[in-house]
């Protein structure tokens, strides 16, 4: 089995599937739920956004992912989403970051 990461867009898509095929769990109803109301973009541009900021030395596509979900608009919540990886962001990759994000806005 693989790891994968998804961002919310791309959850809200599988959980409306398998919603049409079968009837939710109460914690998948609360996740589609959530996927929903605080999801930013559809989920091919949401991926597109993802591979796009991977490019980036430090992003991870779990990292990738956060951005996408948060899609961060201020230096302060690009740190923020960095302060666990114990990691320091250099300048550029923060206007980098916040450049590709303003694209999708």
């Amino acid at each position: 089995m693989t790891e994968e990461y998804l961002t919310l867009a791309e959850i809200k898509v599988l959980l409306k599937k398998e919603q049409s095929q079968r009837i939710l769990t109460l914690e998948q109803n609360y996740a589609l739920e959530h996927a929903t109301k605080f999801s930013k973009l559809e989920a091919g541009e949401s991926r597109k956004l993802v591979k796009d900021l991977m490019k980036i030395e430090q992003v991870s596509e779990s990292l990738a992912c956060k951005i996408v979900d948060l899609m961060p608009q201020h230096r302060d919540e690009v740190d923020a989403i960095f302060l666990k990886e114990r990691m320091t962001l250099e300048e550029k990759s923060i206007t980098d970051i916040l450049d590709k994000v303003k694209k999708y806005l």
